[in-house]
């Protein structure tokens, strides 16, 4: 299976092992306790020495499977789950980081994450540098000086920023750092952290990975030492994938190649298209050459995402004019779909945060972030004309 390619990983990995009654598909396992004759079996499973399950809160059949396809997509020697993307997140940060240890990081982070760090971390006397997405010479001060975690996005969300994993990742090792990067937007259809250098890779597994915005879940692979430490952490806070979830997420996972690939062609249209409106100030997306960092998207991606975000003239008041017009967009605070899905950061990415923290991240109030669906482009592109030219008469007036 390790040598399989993608497409065929993202089908078969990680379900033999799970499947029962001569059923071609994982079960949804919805037991909670797991029951044992025999008490001294009952006792190495319990501690680790033998392999089953024993409560639904450690671990569970379909989980499982979700679990091994996704290390094996990202390559990975070790991976857990989470009730959320965001579960994945604070847990994984919670394991690493104690009272004074310091992190390093980005501005425009997640907004959920830029929470953690600006708000929960430092109570936890945990000191937490954010430098500027772009600027990798001040990471890499910043991390000369001694830091416990570096923390990456790449691409960012919503500004769809990038960050050099690798040369970053080269400056966290050098200091004895774990590096962490979220690969939600990416995939590991269009790039593999792991392979750059990172020590972990994070995953809201409710986006790309499940695609069809039916299931919550979050995901860690990585080095078997750290997600263990991670796991543990995990099963006693209780922040646990639920076994429906988990199927649903792994039935989206077998068509994860296809629907990115496809997502990955509309995202570079529309991005290209949006350019050639008056009523848009500027276009975000790693795959156009005017990127500020479109050569390290590059090097380090096979694929540039399907996502993008775009400034409006007009700013807020033409997104509340602009967004109701679309017919072939969902206005919904997700991601990732099989539907274009379209929103401002103000009800999406960043909506825990102020207008003010938010301009400070460079997110003005008339960024719309797109995510490109899997729908014929023709009629994604034609939707945006009409919409744009719904409203050309209120944004001129």
């Amino acid at each position: 299976m390790e040598k399989a390619k993608f497409s065929t990983k993202s089908i078969w990995a990680g379900e033999k092992e799970q499947l029962a009654f001569g059923a071609t598909q994982v079960p949804v396992v919805h037991s909670v306790s797991f029951g044992y004759d025999d008490m001294d079996e009952w006792y190495e499973v319990a501690i680790g020495n033998k392999p089953g399950h024993i409560y639904g809160r450690n671990t569970n059949p379909t989980v499982q499977a979700f679990e091994e396809k996704i290390r094996i997509l990202e390559g990975a020697d070790a991976s857990t789950s989470f009730s959320t993307g965001m579960a994945a997140i604070s847990n994984t940060l919670s394991t690493l980081l104690f009272p004074g240890d310091r992190v390093v990081s980005i501005k425009d982070t997640y907004g959920g994450t830029n929470k953690i760090f600006t708000e929960f971390l430092p109570r936890q006397q945990v000191e937490v540098i954010l430098c500027d997405t772009g600027d990798h010479e001040a990471i890499e001060r910043e991390v000369a000086q001694g830091c416990k975690v570096l923390y990456l996005e790449s691409p960012t969300n919503p500004t769809v920023k990038i960050t050099d994993i690798k040369r970053m990742a080269a400056a966290g090792k050098a200091v004895g750092a774990t590096v962490i990067v979220d690969n939600t937007f990416a995939t590991p259809v269009n790039q593999n952290p792991l392979e750059l250098g990172a020590d972990l890779v994070i995953h809201s597994a409710t986006k790309f990975l499940g695609g069809h915005a039916d299931a919550l879940g979050g995901a860690v692979c990585g080095d078997r030492a750290l997600v263990e430490a991670i796991y543990h952490y995990r099963e006693i806070n209780g922040a646990t994938m639920d076994p429906m979830a988990a199927y649903l997420i792994l039935r989206g996972m077998k068509t994860l190649k296809l629907r990115v690939d496809q997502q990955n062609k509309n995202a570079a249209s529309i991005a290209e298209y949006l350019k050639t409106f008056d009523m848009v100030e500027a276009v975000f997306y790693p795959g156009l050459e005017d990127h500020p960092h479109h050569d390290i998207a590059k090097e380090q991606m096979t694929g540039f995402g399907g996502m993008l975000s775009f400034a409006v003239r007009g700013g807020v008041d033409t997104v509340r004019q602009l967004l109701p017009k679309l017919k072939y967009a969902n206005r919904a605070a997700n991601l990732g779909s099989v539907e274009t899905v379209v929103g401002p950061s103000r009800t999406t990415s960043h909506v825990e945060c102020t207008p003010a923290e938010r301009l400070a991240m460079g997110i003005p109030e008339g960024l719309i972030r797109y995510s490109a669906g899997i729908e014929d482009i023709d009629d994604l592109k034609e939707d945006l004309a009409q919409a744009f030219k719904a409203i050309e008469a209120y944004v001129k007036s």
